[in-house]
């Protein structure tokens, strides 16, 4: 499916099959000399077909289009490396660029899930079934790299480098001042909210995205382009749904916590999920990886708040209030 947006500003559907995302938005700017494509997919033939498709639709030849990657994730930068031709520039944001070309780099992940209490039996299940693995790039092409404030200009948009750490380290969205147009990548969602997930204590993943809404909500947009679902035309409404989503996950988590002193893995375990099953043993492996994630996220940020506090005990890592 194509969508106009704006002249010469075209949104293209990629399906993500089996994936609770439904589709990626893929934003692309026609132009007369070099074209640009704003996120791709994952790497799998559904993505390829679809995106392909679009941009022949379109009339945008590969060998005349560059890409900006808004985060590392697989779903955004997993297809890029079957697209990208001799002459093609890939604009990418350091934080994420170093984590992409580290080697091992699901290894430490693994340790560090099993210290918050994730199955080992289960552990190396779960990244075998998490999409970022199946379907990641086959290779790293060559990237250029954009801090915040840089500019790209592509057809008529002229559009500043936003970095909006949170979803991921390096998290970089995309604004156009001018046109009041936001390309939000991750960064802001509709219907659903964005996966905030920590496997680092040397990072708080909440804190910093908060922050970055806060920055975001300061901005004068008329549009904003997320990186999946429907556009959203009133992006401060969002930003303070969003902030009070993750105040009523810190409350839960506390409550949870007010009786007995747990594990990351069973936090998550014991909170409320958007997800069609019965229990927590029924949800699917990446599912449940996903979960714990977010929940040592927000188990992070009350830490760093001195609102709860950690003990280990024969090799976990167990939570309790302060």
């Amino acid at each position: 499916m194509i969508q106009e947006i704006g002249p010469d500003l075209f949104v293209i559907q990629v399906p993500l099959p089996n994936s609770p995302l439904k589709y990626l938005n893929s934003y692309v700017v026609r132009a007369k000399d070099r074209h640009l494509v704003i996120d791709t997919g994952l790497n799998r033939r559904a993505c390829y077909d679809a995106l392909t498709g679009g941009l022949h639709e379109l009339g945008v030849e590969l060998d005349k289009t560059d890409f900006f990657i808004t985060h590392l994730h697989a779903d955004h930068f997993g297809l890029v490396s079957r697209l990208v031709t001799e002459s093609s520039r890939v604009y990418f944001n350091r934080p994420d660029a170093e984590i992409v070309e580290a080697k091992g780099w699901w290894e430490p992940m693994l340790a560090y899930a099993g210290l918050h209490g994730f199955p080992e039996g289960q552990l190396r299940k779960a990244i075998e079934q998490h999409p970022g693995y199946k379907h990641s790039s086959e290779w790293v092409p060559d990237m250029r790299m954009l801090n915040d404030g840089d500019v790209i200009e592509a057809g008529n948009y002229r559009f500043e480098c936003v970095q909006t750490p949170g979803h991921t380290v390096g998290h970089t969205c995309l604004y156009d001042r001018e046109k009041k147009i936001f390309v939000a990548g991750d960064h802001i969602l509709i219907d659903i909210t964005p996966n905030i997930q920590c496997w680092s204590d040397a990072h708080n993943p909440l804190g910093s995205y908060l922050k970055s809404l806060d920055r975001v909500k300061e901005l004068e947009i008329d549009l904003t382009l997320p990186g999946h679902r429907r556009l959203i035309e009133d992006h401060r409404t969002r930003i303070e749904e969003l902030k009070t989503h993750h105040q009523h996950r810190c409350n839960e988590i506390l409550n949870i916590l007010e009786t007995e002193m747990l594990s990351a893995y069973d936090v998550a375990a014991r909170m409320t999920w958007d997800i069609k099953c019965d229990s927590w043993e029924e949800f699917p492996i990446a599912q449940k990886w996903f979960a714990t994630g977010e929940a040592i996220s927000h188990l992070r940020y009350l830490e760093e708040l001195g609102r709860i506090r950690r003990e280990s005990n024969n090799g976990r890592v167990l939570f309790t209030v302060s």
